[in-house]
């Protein structure tokens, strides 16, 4: 999945306006205009599409986690350079504050179902023997399950278009 399409079923699934992502970049000490939030979410064919880079994705989930829980006291964490999908369910979990049992909970709204196990070895430093990579699919169906649980007007079917 590309940095562009999580941020289109984000800001889809917690209805955030354009003014809204802006504020979350805000929140992260970070300035981008609307018209640059616009070129992100515009399809790869647009012409106006922009390709949003890790650090500035980035900077995007730090600002939603201080959206959502507000900003902490002192110095904000620094964005990632590099971004993996295990960094974007990690910040996703902070950002909505959701524990393991949620996690797989959302996943099942999905239709995908996963073990505390398997869930736990996504959140473990890379070098650790039990460490996974978090593959595309299952943040794919963690995004569908988030859009079940958070957007309800939306069924199974139409979450995964």
């Amino acid at each position: 999945m590309t940095n562009n399409d999580i941020l289109r079923r984000l800001r889809y699934t917690f209805n955030l306006r354009d003014s809204t992502v802006v504020e979350a970049f805000a929140l992260a000490d970070v300035t981008v205009t609307e018209e640059q939030v616009i070129a992100w979410m515009k399809k790869e064919e647009d012409d106006i599409f922009v390709k949003l880079n890790n650090l500035t994705f980035a900077q995007f989930l730090n600002g939603f986690i201080n959206l959502k829980r507000g900003k902490r006291e002192g110095e904000q964490p620094k964005p990632e350079k590099k971004l993996s999908n295990n960094m974007v369910l990690q910040k996703l979990r902070i950002a909505l504050n959701l524990k393991a049992e949620d996690i797989i909970d959302i996943l099942q709204l999905a239709d995908f179902p996963l073990s505390k196990h398997e869930l736990s070895s996504f959140f473990r430093k890379p070098k650790n023997k039990h460490y996974r990579e978090c593959k595309d699919q299952i943040l794919r169906n963690f995004l569908q399950g988030l859009q079940i649980k958070f957007h309800p007007s939306v069924s199974g079917s139409e979450a995964s278009q």
